[in-house]
Parts: structure tokens; C-alpha cells; sequence
């Protein structure tokens, strides 16, 4: 495909200079999506949610909330009192994304074992050890 009829369709994030494709990045990532799916049963304050996705910074955490929130996916709250009580949500948009990255997430577990194994199957194959992600 491609040439000039494929050049006035809008490709979505496919196309470099789409806002989708800043999206896309922020809930594909590795930390977006834990964090959407960390959220999918209802709020949690900040250490909390660090606390249930294991290995994620601080400042990972607090930098991937930021965007998810500026998407319009995550709504952060924050209760006054002393010290204040942050607490952070999905939107209903951010639900909406959920559903569908859950169904991502129970094919990747799923999916596991088998994956591992073709990957020792190429790792031996070619003569090397696990390839470095």
C-alpha cells in the first residue's frame, strides 16, 4: 500500500505528528499501563499505589500519574487536612481504557509460559543466552 492515495488518510498513531501517538506512549508504557490496571479497582493514595507496582520509583510513578492525569485518564484528589491526603482515580475515560488493557494483561499472563519458551527456543537456537530487553 501507500502512495498518494494512503497520504490524505488519517493514520492515527501511525503518523509521527498525531496527539495520539503522545497517548499511545503514555499508556503503553510499561508504568502506564501498571498504573491504569493498579487503579481499575478504585482509588488509592500515592504509596499505596507505589506499593502495588513493585520496582516503580518515586519519581516514575509521580511523573507517569502526572501525564495519565493531564490525558484525562487518572484524576488526582486532594483531601484537606494535615498532611494533606492525595488520592488518585480513574476517570471514567481512564475506565474505559481498563477494560481494554485488562484484556491485554490477562493474554499477556496467559500467554507467559509460552512466550518464555520460544524465547529459550530462539535464545538456544542462536547460540546465546537471554537477550537483554
Amino acid at each position: 500500500m501507500g502512495g498518494a492515495a494512503g497520504r490524505g488518510a488519517t493514520r492515527g498513531p501511525y503518523d509521527e505528528d498525531c496527539p495520539s501517538r503522545a497517548v499511545l506512549n503514555h499508556v503503553a508504557s510499561r508504568w502506564g499501563t501498571l498504573i491504569v490496571g493498579a487503579l481499575r479497582p478504585g482509588p488509592m493514595r500515592f504509596y499505596v499505589l507505589r506499593d502495588q507496582i513493585g520496582g516503580i520509583s518515586e519519581k516514575m510513578l509521580s511523573q507517569n500519574l502526572r501525564l495519565l492525569c493531564r490525558d484525562g485518564l487518572v484524576a488526582r484528589t486532594v483531601e484537606p487536612s494535615v498532611p494533606p491526603r492525595v488520592s488518585y482515580r480513574l476517570t471514567p475515560l481512564g475506565e474505559e481504557l481498563a477494560e481494554h488493557l485488562q484484556a491485554l494483561i490477562d493474554w499477556i499472563t496467559l500467554r507467559t509460559p509460552g512466550i518464555v519458551a520460544a524465547q529459550e527456543q530462539f535464545d538456544s537456537a542462536a547460540g546465546k543466552g537471554p537477550a537483554s530487553a
